[in-house]
């Protein structure tokens, strides 16, 4: 163990990942892998991995998924491979690289699914993290939407699907490098804490190359109701039951 309070989290069917004060998983992240969920057999890439929760969770009841899981942060990566060795998930791949040097990497036009849960304010915005490792998380410092989405692009076969959550107020820049890179908006939908607040994030899927228009706009996600967790949200947390972050 290292000095940074390292644990095992509980994700639910037996699988459990390690995590530590700068290296977890929120609410978010569970939300975005239930959102992006992989068919049976899919070639997947989850960018920005992290300490790998999002790989987890969809191996956690099918490891009939190729996963590559791309992090930027030495420390995260070895993590991650621990959680991997610790779970025997041998369907997991992952990857210490930038995403945006990735010719070379991975294979292009290969995948059919490319998932990121992405750093949510702009470069130079807000309160700067002293700490390095949260820094990259929360800010646009090593990756911008342009780059994940080219990225991402360059991954996918024709027709693959692209999966990514972000805050509200960023709808329009997303909206706008996915289409500048090919990946056309086909679905969205907004998560409400509850009924009687405004949106807090959006989950969207764009297709590569697709046809444009026809964006579907799901029904929003109440992540509670009448002062307890919605009757979906126990869905999609599942067996796992505890240790998250709002």
């Amino acid at each position: 163990m290292s000095d940074k309070k390292e644990k095992l989290e509980p994700l639910g069917n037996g699988v459990e990942i390690y995590v530590n004060e700068f290296y977890h998983f929120s609410t978010d992240t569970i939300l975005l892998a239930d959102f992006a969920k992989p068919k049976r057999n899919t070639k997947a890439v989850d960018l920005g991995t992290g300490c790998g929760t999002i790989p987890f969770l969809w191996s956690r009841n099918d490891t009939a998924i190729e996963i590559s899981a791309v992090e930027i942060q030495d420390e995260a990566c070895a993590l991650a491979e621990r959680s991997r060795v610790h779970n025997g998930f041998n369907n997991i791949k992952i990857i210490n690289a930038d995403l945006k040097e990735l010719k070379g990497v991975l294979p292009f036009g290969y995948f059919d699914l490319v998932c990121c849960n992405p750093p949510y304010k702009l470069s130079g915005g807000g309160i700067k993290n002293p700490d390095n490792a949260k820094l990259l998380a929360r800010h646009e410092e090593s990756c911008s939407l342009e780059d994940i989405t080219l990225a991402a692009k360059n991954l996918l076969q024709f027709g693959g699907r692209f999966c990514m959550c972000q805050r509200p107020e960023r709808l329009t820049d997303v909206l706008e490098a996915m289409r500048k890179n090919s990946l056309e908006p086909k679905r969205l939908r907004f998560v409400q804490q509850r009924p009687d607040k405004k949106p807090k994030l959006f989950l969207i899927e764009g297709r590569r190359s697709a046809n444009a228009g026809n964006l579907v706009v799901e029904p929003t996600l109440f992540i509670e109701e009448n002062g307890e967790f919605s009757r979906e949200m126990k869905e999609i947390y599942g067996s796992y039951k505890e240790g998250y972050d709002e």
